[in-house]
């Protein structure tokens, strides 16, 4: 069977989205040393995608989203709510 040859430059926003996508679902088994280069990588943006993102990624592993949503419980009563 013959490679597929397929330009890079046809459909880098579709290869950069599949690539998000599973390294968000696979992130919990990333060694720590590669979520963090990834990570700094990625927020490399600014503080405000920063902080979003690391919530964000919070959120999707399921040893800090029981821990997130303990604080924002806190943090909501903390306010008065």
């Amino acid at each position: 069977m013959a490679p597929i040859h397929i330009e890079s430059t046809e459909h880098p926003a579709q290869f950069s989205q599949a690539l998000g996508d599973a390294v968000v679902r696979i992130w919990g088994l990333l060694p720590p040393e590669v979520q963090h280069h990834l990570f700094e990588e990625a927020a490399s943006h600014g503080t405000d995608t920063r902080s979003q993102l690391a919530l964000f990624l919070h959120s999707q592993h399921p040893r800090t989203s029981a821990s997130m949503r303990a604080y924002a419980s806190i943090e909501q009563d903390s306010l008065g709510g």
